[in-house]
Protein backbone atom coordinates (compact mmCIF):
# COMPACT_ATOMS: atom_id res chain seq x y z
CA UNK A 1 0.00 0.00 0.00
CA UNK A 2 3.02 2.55 0.97
CA UNK A 3 4.43 1.88 -2.27
CA UNK A 4 1.08 2.37 -4.19
CA UNK A 5 0.97 5.37 -2.53
CA UNK A 6 3.89 6.77 -3.22
CA UNK A 7 4.39 5.69 -6.85
CA UNK A 8 0.66 7.79 -7.03
CA UNK A 9 2.60 10.84 -5.35
CA UNK A 10 5.40 10.47 -8.41
CA UNK A 11 3.00 9.86 -11.37
CA UNK A 12 1.16 13.25 -10.35
CA UNK A 13 4.72 14.99 -9.97
CA UNK A 14 5.85 13.80 -13.26
CA UNK A 15 2.03 15.17 -14.70
CA UNK A 16 2.96 18.72 -12.94
CA UNK A 17 6.21 18.79 -14.34
CA UNK A 18 4.95 18.10 -17.71
CA UNK A 19 2.56 20.69 -18.09
CA UNK A 20 3.69 23.65 -20.22
CA UNK A 21 4.65 26.71 -18.57
CA UNK A 22 2.08 29.89 -19.71
CA UNK A 23 5.30 31.77 -21.05
CA UNK A 24 8.99 31.09 -21.12
CA UNK A 25 11.91 33.80 -22.00
CA UNK A 26 14.69 31.37 -23.25
CA UNK A 27 18.70 32.36 -24.37
CA UNK A 28 18.52 36.35 -22.92
CA UNK A 29 21.44 37.50 -20.67
CA UNK A 30 18.80 37.65 -17.50
CA UNK A 31 19.73 41.02 -15.03
CA UNK A 32 17.90 40.09 -12.53
CA UNK A 33 17.74 43.42 -10.29
CA UNK A 34 20.63 42.93 -7.65
CA UNK A 35 23.22 44.65 -9.44
CA UNK A 36 24.65 41.26 -9.96
CA UNK A 37 26.70 40.56 -13.18
CA UNK A 38 24.48 39.30 -16.00
CA UNK A 39 24.58 35.52 -16.62
CA UNK A 40 22.57 33.13 -19.10
CA UNK A 41 19.16 31.56 -18.57
CA UNK A 42 15.57 30.86 -19.26
CA UNK A 43 12.79 32.36 -17.05
CA UNK A 44 9.64 30.36 -16.19
CA UNK A 45 6.46 32.04 -15.65
CA UNK A 46 2.98 30.64 -14.08
CA UNK A 47 -0.16 32.21 -13.05
CA UNK A 48 1.77 35.81 -13.09
CA UNK A 49 4.74 34.51 -11.18
CA UNK A 50 8.79 33.81 -12.15
CA UNK A 51 8.60 30.06 -11.33
CA UNK A 52 12.04 28.69 -12.55
CA UNK A 53 14.90 30.18 -13.50
CA UNK A 54 17.95 28.77 -15.02
CA UNK A 55 18.91 25.65 -18.03
CA UNK A 56 15.07 25.11 -18.84
CA UNK A 57 15.84 23.57 -22.10
CA UNK A 58 13.26 20.37 -21.63
CA UNK A 59 10.54 22.61 -20.70
CA UNK A 60 7.40 23.45 -23.00
CA UNK A 61 5.00 26.80 -22.44
CA UNK A 62 1.78 28.29 -24.21
CA UNK A 63 4.10 30.45 -25.14
CA UNK A 64 7.97 31.33 -25.67
CA UNK A 65 10.01 34.22 -26.56
CA UNK A 66 13.16 34.10 -27.83
CA UNK A 67 15.67 36.50 -26.29
CA UNK A 68 18.85 35.47 -27.94
CA UNK A 69 21.07 38.53 -27.69
CA UNK A 70 19.01 40.36 -25.28
CA UNK A 71 18.88 41.77 -21.95
CA UNK A 72 16.22 40.51 -19.53
CA UNK A 73 15.21 42.67 -16.04
CA UNK A 74 12.60 43.27 -14.04
CA UNK A 75 10.21 45.98 -15.28
CA UNK A 76 11.11 48.83 -14.45
CA UNK A 77 9.66 50.80 -11.26
CA UNK A 78 9.21 54.29 -11.61
CA UNK A 79 9.27 55.60 -8.12
CA UNK A 80 8.32 59.86 -8.42
CA UNK A 81 5.53 59.94 -11.14
CA UNK A 82 2.42 62.42 -11.13
CA UNK A 83 -0.30 60.45 -13.11
CA UNK A 84 -3.89 61.35 -11.35
CA UNK A 85 -5.76 61.85 -14.28
CA UNK A 86 -4.21 60.42 -17.01
CA UNK A 87 -5.19 56.84 -15.93
CA UNK A 88 -9.09 57.35 -16.90
CA UNK A 89 -7.87 59.26 -20.01
CA UNK A 90 -4.62 56.91 -21.17
CA UNK A 91 -5.78 53.70 -19.53
CA UNK A 92 -2.59 51.71 -21.19
CA UNK A 93 -0.08 54.23 -20.21
CA UNK A 94 1.82 54.07 -23.25
CA UNK A 95 5.35 56.46 -23.24
CA UNK A 96 5.87 54.91 -19.39
CA UNK A 97 5.32 50.80 -20.80
CA UNK A 98 7.43 52.02 -24.01
CA UNK A 99 10.30 52.82 -21.39
CA UNK A 100 10.14 49.58 -19.73
CA UNK A 101 8.13 50.89 -16.81
CA UNK A 102 5.72 48.28 -14.89
CA UNK A 103 4.82 50.41 -12.14
CA UNK A 104 4.92 53.77 -10.68
CA UNK A 105 4.47 55.75 -7.27
CA UNK A 106 2.29 58.39 -7.34
CA UNK A 107 0.96 61.15 -5.33
CA UNK A 108 4.36 62.93 -4.67
CA UNK A 109 5.46 66.22 -4.54
CA UNK A 110 2.27 66.73 -1.83
CA UNK A 111 -0.50 66.19 -4.20
CA UNK A 112 -2.40 62.98 -4.31
CA UNK A 113 -5.65 61.72 -4.26
CA UNK A 114 -7.33 62.39 -1.26
CA UNK A 115 -9.58 59.30 -0.29
CA UNK A 116 -6.86 56.36 -1.49
CA UNK A 117 -9.30 53.26 -0.59
CA UNK A 118 -11.98 54.94 -3.65
CA UNK A 119 -8.79 56.02 -5.45
CA UNK A 120 -7.77 52.14 -5.96
CA UNK A 121 -11.29 51.17 -6.36
CA UNK A 122 -11.46 53.30 -9.19
CA UNK A 123 -7.96 51.98 -10.42
CA UNK A 124 -9.46 48.54 -10.60
CA UNK A 125 -12.02 49.13 -12.34
CA UNK A 126 -10.18 51.37 -14.65
CA UNK A 127 -7.42 48.68 -15.27
CA UNK A 128 -4.43 49.98 -16.36
CA UNK A 129 -1.46 48.55 -18.15
CA UNK A 130 0.73 49.31 -15.11
CA UNK A 131 0.63 49.25 -11.37
CA UNK A 132 0.00 51.29 -9.72
CA UNK A 133 1.45 52.70 -5.94
CA UNK A 134 0.36 55.89 -4.04
CA UNK A 135 2.10 58.20 -1.36
CA UNK A 136 -0.58 59.93 0.31
CA UNK A 137 0.20 63.93 -0.15
CA UNK A 138 0.44 67.06 2.66
CA UNK A 139 -0.69 69.89 0.00
CA UNK A 140 -3.61 67.36 -0.44
CA UNK A 141 -4.48 66.83 3.37
CA UNK A 142 -3.45 70.24 3.90
CA UNK A 143 -5.76 71.87 1.89
CA UNK A 144 -8.47 69.96 2.76
CA UNK A 145 -7.90 70.49 6.43
CA UNK A 146 -7.30 74.53 6.56
CA UNK A 147 -7.58 75.80 2.73
CA UNK A 148 -4.58 77.82 1.35
CA UNK A 149 -4.34 79.72 4.82
CA UNK A 150 -0.50 81.06 5.40
CA UNK A 151 -0.79 80.60 8.88
CA UNK A 152 0.06 77.17 11.41
CA UNK A 153 -2.54 74.63 11.87
CA UNK A 154 -4.76 74.50 14.59
CA UNK A 155 -4.58 71.72 16.98
CA UNK A 156 -7.78 70.76 15.32
CA UNK A 157 -6.73 70.72 12.07
CA UNK A 158 -3.64 68.69 12.45
CA UNK A 159 -5.49 66.25 14.18
CA UNK A 160 -7.98 66.44 10.67
CA UNK A 161 -4.55 66.36 8.65
CA UNK A 162 -3.37 63.12 10.97
CA UNK A 163 -6.23 61.26 10.97
CA UNK A 164 -6.44 61.80 6.73
CA UNK A 165 -2.95 60.03 6.75
CA UNK A 166 -4.10 57.53 8.76
CA UNK A 167 -7.03 57.01 6.63
CA UNK A 168 -4.31 56.70 3.77
CA UNK A 169 -2.39 54.63 5.42
CA UNK A 170 -4.81 51.96 6.45
CA UNK A 171 -6.35 52.26 2.82
CA UNK A 172 -2.45 51.39 1.73
CA UNK A 173 -0.63 53.49 0.99
CA UNK A 174 2.86 53.74 0.64
CA UNK A 175 3.93 56.99 2.60
CA UNK A 176 3.36 60.36 2.79
CA UNK A 177 4.97 63.18 0.48
CA UNK A 178 5.73 66.94 0.73
CA UNK A 179 6.13 69.37 -1.64
CA UNK A 180 7.45 71.95 0.42
CA UNK A 181 7.68 74.91 -3.00
CA UNK A 182 3.91 74.16 -3.68
CA UNK A 183 1.12 76.02 -1.87
CA UNK A 184 -0.01 75.37 0.82
CA UNK A 185 2.81 73.07 1.57
CA UNK A 186 5.34 75.83 1.84
CA UNK A 187 3.26 77.69 4.20
CA UNK A 188 3.59 75.18 6.72
CA UNK A 189 6.80 74.67 9.33
CA UNK A 190 9.00 71.59 9.76
CA UNK A 191 7.03 70.29 13.10
CA UNK A 192 4.51 70.12 10.93
CA UNK A 193 5.49 68.00 8.59
CA UNK A 194 7.00 65.75 11.21
CA UNK A 195 4.31 65.27 13.09
CA UNK A 196 2.71 64.02 10.13
CA UNK A 197 5.44 61.93 8.95
CA UNK A 198 5.18 60.31 12.25
CA UNK A 199 1.79 59.14 11.38
CA UNK A 200 2.74 57.34 8.17
CA UNK A 201 6.06 55.90 10.39
CA UNK A 202 3.91 54.14 12.27
CA UNK A 203 2.45 52.31 9.65
CA UNK A 204 6.31 51.30 7.71
CA UNK A 205 5.16 54.20 5.22
CA UNK A 206 8.01 56.43 3.50
CA UNK A 207 8.45 59.80 4.16
CA UNK A 208 9.08 61.37 0.26
CA UNK A 209 10.10 65.15 -0.44
CA UNK A 210 10.08 67.52 -3.08
CA UNK A 211 12.28 69.92 -0.70
CA UNK A 212 11.90 73.34 0.17
CA UNK A 213 14.45 74.54 -1.87
CA UNK A 214 16.99 73.03 -4.83
CA UNK A 215 19.04 76.44 -5.35
CA UNK A 216 20.76 78.53 -3.13
CA UNK A 217 19.30 77.25 -0.02
CA UNK A 218 19.46 73.42 -1.12
CA UNK A 219 21.55 72.51 1.80
CA UNK A 220 19.21 74.15 4.32
CA UNK A 221 16.31 72.07 2.82
CA UNK A 222 18.17 68.74 2.03
CA UNK A 223 18.91 68.81 5.74
CA UNK A 224 15.30 69.65 6.95
CA UNK A 225 14.48 66.53 4.73
CA UNK A 226 16.95 65.01 6.63
CA UNK A 227 15.78 66.22 9.99
CA UNK A 228 12.04 65.43 9.15
CA UNK A 229 13.32 61.76 9.19
CA UNK A 230 15.57 61.77 11.73
CA UNK A 231 12.53 63.28 14.09
CA UNK A 232 9.66 61.20 12.87
CA UNK A 233 12.07 57.91 12.80
CA UNK A 234 10.95 57.45 9.14
CA UNK A 235 13.11 56.58 5.73
CA UNK A 236 13.45 59.38 3.43
CA UNK A 237 13.30 60.14 -0.14
CA UNK A 238 14.75 63.13 -1.00
CA UNK A 239 13.02 63.39 -4.88
CA UNK A 240 14.53 64.74 -8.11
CA UNK A 241 17.55 65.42 -6.53
CA UNK A 242 19.44 68.25 -8.25
CA UNK A 243 21.44 71.76 -7.81
CA UNK A 244 19.53 74.21 -9.42
CA UNK A 245 20.86 77.21 -11.31
CA UNK A 246 24.46 78.81 -12.10
CA UNK A 247 25.22 80.31 -8.96
CA UNK A 248 24.92 76.50 -7.58
CA UNK A 249 25.96 74.53 -10.07
CA UNK A 250 28.84 72.37 -8.59
CA UNK A 251 26.96 72.30 -5.31
CA UNK A 252 25.96 68.81 -5.75
CA UNK A 253 29.12 67.61 -4.23
CA UNK A 254 27.76 69.24 -0.85
CA UNK A 255 24.14 67.89 -0.99
CA UNK A 256 25.75 64.31 -1.57
CA UNK A 257 27.91 64.05 1.13
CA UNK A 258 25.17 65.35 3.34
CA UNK A 259 23.19 62.12 2.18
CA UNK A 260 26.26 60.07 3.04
CA UNK A 261 26.23 61.24 6.60
CA UNK A 262 22.95 60.74 7.39
CA UNK A 263 23.40 57.29 6.19
CA UNK A 264 26.48 56.82 7.92
CA UNK A 265 24.21 58.28 11.24
CA UNK A 266 21.87 55.38 10.68
CA UNK A 267 19.04 57.38 8.56
CA UNK A 268 17.90 55.40 5.50
CA UNK A 269 17.70 58.48 3.25
CA UNK A 270 17.80 58.24 -0.21
CA UNK A 271 17.27 59.89 -3.80
CA UNK A 272 16.00 59.83 -6.83
CA UNK A 273 17.01 61.60 -10.42
CA UNK A 274 15.89 62.14 -13.60
CA UNK A 275 18.58 62.19 -16.55
CA UNK A 276 17.83 65.58 -17.70
CA UNK A 277 19.30 69.23 -17.29
CA UNK A 278 15.81 71.11 -17.60
CA UNK A 279 13.34 70.28 -14.69
CA UNK A 280 9.38 70.90 -15.28
CA UNK A 281 6.91 72.60 -12.81
CA UNK A 282 4.33 74.90 -12.88
CA UNK A 283 4.42 78.61 -13.64
CA UNK A 284 3.43 79.83 -10.66
CA UNK A 285 6.83 79.29 -9.14
CA UNK A 286 8.44 82.08 -10.41
CA UNK A 287 5.76 83.98 -8.14
CA UNK A 288 6.32 84.47 -4.53
CA UNK A 289 4.26 82.11 -3.14
CA UNK A 290 2.58 84.97 -0.26
CA UNK A 291 0.40 85.94 -3.94
CA UNK A 292 -1.37 82.92 -3.52
CA UNK A 293 -2.58 82.79 0.47
CA UNK A 294 -6.05 82.21 0.94
CA UNK A 295 -6.30 80.89 -2.83
CA UNK A 296 -7.39 81.62 -6.40
CA UNK A 297 -9.76 84.75 -5.57
CA UNK A 298 -7.53 86.29 -3.15
CA UNK A 299 -4.34 86.02 -5.74
CA UNK A 300 -6.70 87.85 -8.27
CA UNK A 301 -7.41 90.78 -5.81
CA UNK A 302 -3.42 91.39 -5.56
CA UNK A 303 -2.61 90.89 -9.05
CA UNK A 304 -5.62 93.58 -9.74
CA UNK A 305 -4.25 95.56 -7.51
CA UNK A 306 -1.66 98.13 -9.11
CA UNK A 307 0.34 98.86 -6.52
CA UNK A 308 1.22 95.38 -4.97
CA UNK A 309 1.21 93.83 -8.93
CA UNK A 310 4.00 96.36 -9.15
CA UNK A 311 5.95 94.90 -5.61
CA UNK A 312 4.93 91.32 -6.86
CA UNK A 313 7.26 92.17 -10.53
CA UNK A 314 9.65 93.57 -8.38
CA UNK A 315 10.47 90.60 -5.88
CA UNK A 316 10.11 88.27 -9.33
CA UNK A 317 12.73 90.25 -10.90
CA UNK A 318 15.36 90.80 -7.72
CA UNK A 319 14.92 86.35 -7.95
CA UNK A 320 15.93 86.45 -11.26
CA UNK A 321 18.92 88.51 -10.45
CA UNK A 322 19.72 86.46 -8.01
CA UNK A 323 19.79 83.38 -10.00
CA UNK A 324 22.24 85.49 -12.59
CA UNK A 325 19.69 85.24 -15.43
CA UNK A 326 19.16 87.75 -17.48
CA UNK A 327 15.35 87.26 -18.66
CA UNK A 328 12.89 84.33 -18.52
CA UNK A 329 14.08 82.81 -22.02
CA UNK A 330 14.81 79.47 -19.54
CA UNK A 331 11.47 79.36 -18.73
CA UNK A 332 9.42 77.68 -21.81
CA UNK A 333 5.65 76.22 -22.02
CA UNK A 334 4.67 73.26 -21.47
CA UNK A 335 1.21 73.57 -21.58
CA UNK A 336 -0.73 76.72 -21.77
CA UNK A 337 -4.23 75.77 -22.33
CA UNK A 338 -5.82 79.41 -23.47
CA UNK A 339 -3.23 79.77 -26.31
CA UNK A 340 -1.74 76.52 -27.30
CA UNK A 341 0.13 78.27 -29.64
CA UNK A 342 2.45 79.36 -26.66
CA UNK A 343 3.64 75.37 -26.50
CA UNK A 344 6.96 74.88 -26.68
CA UNK A 345 8.14 78.69 -26.85
CA UNK A 346 9.95 80.48 -23.69
CA UNK A 347 8.79 83.44 -22.39
CA UNK A 348 11.03 85.93 -23.82
CA UNK A 349 9.53 84.29 -27.31
CA UNK A 350 6.04 85.00 -26.21
CA UNK A 351 6.87 88.34 -25.25
CA UNK A 352 8.11 88.99 -28.57
CA UNK A 353 5.14 88.11 -30.12
CA UNK A 354 3.43 90.53 -27.93
CA UNK A 355 4.90 92.97 -29.12
CA UNK A 356 6.84 93.54 -25.79
CA UNK A 357 10.93 93.76 -25.26
CA UNK A 358 12.56 90.57 -23.56
CA UNK A 359 13.19 93.03 -20.32
CA UNK A 360 12.70 91.39 -17.23
CA UNK A 361 9.87 93.51 -16.03
CA UNK A 362 8.04 93.08 -19.27
CA UNK A 363 8.56 89.43 -19.04
CA UNK A 364 6.87 89.56 -15.77
CA UNK A 365 3.88 90.98 -16.48
CA UNK A 366 3.52 88.28 -18.98
CA UNK A 367 3.57 85.57 -16.77
CA UNK A 368 1.26 87.31 -14.17
CA UNK A 369 -1.16 87.99 -17.41
CA UNK A 370 -0.79 83.81 -17.73
CA UNK A 371 -1.34 82.97 -14.51
CA UNK A 372 -4.26 85.30 -13.80
CA UNK A 373 -5.89 83.34 -17.03
CA UNK A 374 -5.85 79.93 -15.63
CA UNK A 375 -4.79 77.99 -12.58
CA UNK A 376 -2.02 76.06 -13.83
CA UNK A 377 0.36 76.49 -16.21
CA UNK A 378 2.87 73.43 -17.00
CA UNK A 379 6.50 74.68 -17.73
CA UNK A 380 10.24 73.46 -18.58
CA UNK A 381 13.11 74.85 -16.88
CA UNK A 382 16.55 74.86 -18.16
CA UNK A 383 18.13 75.40 -14.91
CA UNK A 384 21.30 72.90 -13.64
CA UNK A 385 24.53 71.33 -15.55
CA UNK A 386 25.45 68.16 -16.82
CA UNK A 387 28.62 67.44 -14.21
CA UNK A 388 25.77 67.71 -11.74
CA UNK A 389 23.68 65.36 -13.15
CA UNK A 390 26.26 62.40 -13.98
CA UNK A 391 27.97 62.57 -10.26
CA UNK A 392 24.25 62.51 -8.92
CA UNK A 393 23.72 59.55 -11.45
CA UNK A 394 27.19 57.87 -9.52
CA UNK A 395 25.59 58.18 -6.41
CA UNK A 396 24.87 54.11 -5.19
CA UNK A 397 21.86 55.07 -3.45
CA UNK A 398 20.01 56.92 -6.42
CA UNK A 399 16.97 55.70 -8.40
CA UNK A 400 15.50 56.73 -11.66
CA UNK A 401 12.22 58.16 -11.64
CA UNK A 402 10.77 60.51 -14.37
CA UNK A 403 8.94 62.89 -12.48
CA UNK A 404 5.90 62.50 -15.18
CA UNK A 405 2.50 62.21 -15.78
CA UNK A 406 0.96 59.89 -18.37
CA UNK A 407 1.26 61.40 -21.75
CA UNK A 408 -1.27 62.05 -24.44
CA UNK A 409 0.77 61.38 -27.65
CA UNK A 410 1.46 64.78 -29.26
CA UNK A 411 -1.04 67.00 -26.57
CA UNK A 412 1.51 69.98 -26.23
CA UNK A 413 5.07 70.12 -25.34
CA UNK A 414 5.86 68.16 -22.55
CA UNK A 415 9.07 67.58 -21.05
CA UNK A 416 10.64 64.58 -22.74
CA UNK A 417 11.57 62.73 -18.98
CA UNK A 418 7.60 61.67 -20.01
CA UNK A 419 8.30 59.19 -22.59
CA UNK A 420 12.68 58.81 -22.46
CA UNK A 421 13.81 58.33 -18.93
CA UNK A 422 15.20 55.12 -18.15
CA UNK A 423 16.02 54.80 -21.58
CA UNK A 424 18.51 57.90 -21.69
CA UNK A 425 19.47 56.75 -18.94
CA UNK A 426 20.85 53.06 -20.48
CA UNK A 427 21.44 54.18 -24.05
CA UNK A 428 23.07 57.68 -23.18
CA UNK A 429 24.82 57.08 -19.61
CA UNK A 430 25.70 53.18 -19.84
CA UNK A 431 26.32 52.59 -23.09
CA UNK A 432 27.76 55.71 -24.64
CA UNK A 433 29.56 57.35 -21.63
CA UNK A 434 29.68 54.28 -19.06
CA UNK A 435 28.67 56.83 -15.96
CA UNK A 436 27.58 53.58 -14.68
CA UNK A 437 27.59 49.85 -15.46
CA UNK A 438 24.17 47.94 -16.56
CA UNK A 439 23.91 46.28 -13.99
CA UNK A 440 23.99 48.93 -11.80
CA UNK A 441 21.76 50.79 -13.89
CA UNK A 442 18.70 48.31 -13.61
CA UNK A 443 19.28 47.61 -10.21
CA UNK A 444 18.53 51.48 -9.49
CA UNK A 445 15.49 50.82 -11.52
CA UNK A 446 14.53 47.39 -10.09
CA UNK A 447 15.50 46.44 -6.69
CA UNK A 448 16.40 49.79 -4.86
CA UNK A 449 12.93 51.13 -5.50
CA UNK A 450 10.99 48.10 -4.65
CA UNK A 451 12.78 47.81 -1.28
CA UNK A 452 12.42 51.36 -0.40
CA UNK A 453 8.81 51.37 -0.83
CA UNK A 454 8.15 47.93 0.38
CA UNK A 455 6.92 46.51 -2.90
CA UNK A 456 8.64 43.06 -1.53
CA UNK A 457 7.09 41.16 -4.33
CA UNK A 458 8.64 43.19 -7.56
CA UNK A 459 12.23 44.20 -8.45
CA UNK A 460 14.03 41.32 -8.88
CA UNK A 461 13.77 38.12 -11.25
CA UNK A 462 13.42 35.54 -8.65
CA UNK A 463 10.96 32.25 -8.35
CA UNK A 464 8.21 33.54 -6.37
CA UNK A 465 8.57 37.26 -7.70
CA UNK A 466 5.81 38.60 -9.72
CA UNK A 467 6.88 38.53 -13.58
CA UNK A 468 6.87 42.24 -14.47
CA UNK A 469 9.90 41.69 -17.19
CA UNK A 470 11.56 43.42 -19.83
CA UNK A 471 13.32 42.57 -22.41
CA UNK A 472 15.36 44.93 -24.54
CA UNK A 473 18.14 45.16 -26.89
CA UNK A 474 20.97 46.84 -25.09
CA UNK A 475 22.88 47.79 -28.01
CA UNK A 476 20.52 50.16 -29.43
CA UNK A 477 17.85 51.02 -26.42
CA UNK A 478 18.02 54.81 -26.42
CA UNK A 479 15.21 57.93 -25.81
CA UNK A 480 13.59 59.49 -29.00
CA UNK A 481 11.95 62.12 -27.15
CA UNK A 482 13.75 65.57 -27.01
CA UNK A 483 12.82 69.08 -26.11
CA UNK A 484 11.46 70.32 -29.36
CA UNK A 485 9.90 66.95 -30.06
CA UNK A 486 8.72 65.52 -26.85
CA UNK A 487 6.47 63.08 -28.07
CA UNK A 488 8.77 59.89 -29.29
CA UNK A 489 8.53 56.53 -27.61
CA UNK A 490 11.45 55.29 -26.34
CA UNK A 491 13.40 52.01 -28.70
CA UNK A 492 14.97 48.96 -27.52
CA UNK A 493 12.57 47.31 -25.80
CA UNK A 494 11.16 44.24 -27.58
CA UNK A 495 8.74 42.88 -24.77
CA UNK A 496 7.23 43.86 -21.85
CA UNK A 497 5.67 41.99 -18.85
CA UNK A 498 3.35 43.33 -16.36
CA UNK A 499 1.88 40.54 -14.07
CA UNK A 500 3.07 37.50 -16.35
CA UNK A 501 1.12 39.14 -19.63
CA UNK A 502 2.90 40.79 -22.60
CA UNK A 503 2.15 44.30 -23.29
CA UNK A 504 4.60 45.29 -25.51
CA UNK A 505 5.44 42.67 -28.08
CA UNK A 506 8.16 43.48 -30.43
CA UNK A 507 8.04 46.98 -29.45
CA UNK A 508 4.20 47.34 -30.59
CA UNK A 509 1.68 48.20 -27.40
CA UNK A 510 -0.78 44.56 -27.37
CA UNK A 511 -3.46 47.12 -25.60
CA UNK A 512 -2.89 45.02 -22.53
CA UNK A 513 -4.36 46.35 -19.43
CA UNK A 514 -2.97 44.08 -16.79
CA UNK A 515 -1.64 46.34 -13.76
CA UNK A 516 -3.34 46.04 -10.38
CA UNK A 517 -2.69 48.46 -7.45
CA UNK A 518 -0.13 47.93 -5.36
CA UNK A 519 -0.72 48.34 -1.68
CA UNK A 520 1.85 49.18 1.08
CA UNK A 521 3.04 45.15 2.13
Amino acid sequence: MKFLFILWLSLISCTVLAQPYDLLIRNGKVVDGSGNPWFYADVAIQNGKVVRVGNLKNATANRVVDATGLIVAPGFIDVHAHIEGGESTTPTADNFIHDGVTSVVTGNCGGSNLNISAYFKRIDSIKTSINIATLIGHNTVRRAAMGDAQRDPTPDELKKMEDLVTDAMNAGAVGFSTGLIYIPGTFSKTDEVVALARVAAQQGGVYASHIRDEGDNVTDAVNEAINIGRQAKIPVEISHFKVTYKPNWGRSVETIKLVEDARAEGLDVTIDQYPYVASSTTLDTTVPSWVFAGGRDSMKLRLNNPATRVQIKKEMVATLKGKQLKNYSYAQVARYAPDTTYNGKNISEINLLKGRKTKPMEEAETILEMIGAINRTQMVYFSMNEEDLVRIMQYPFNMIASDAGIARFGSGMPHPRAYGTNARVLGRYVREQKVVRLEEAIRRMTSLPAQKFNLRDRGLIREGMAADIVVFDAATVGDAATFTNPHGFSTGFRFVLVNGKIVVEEGKHTGGRHGMVLKRN
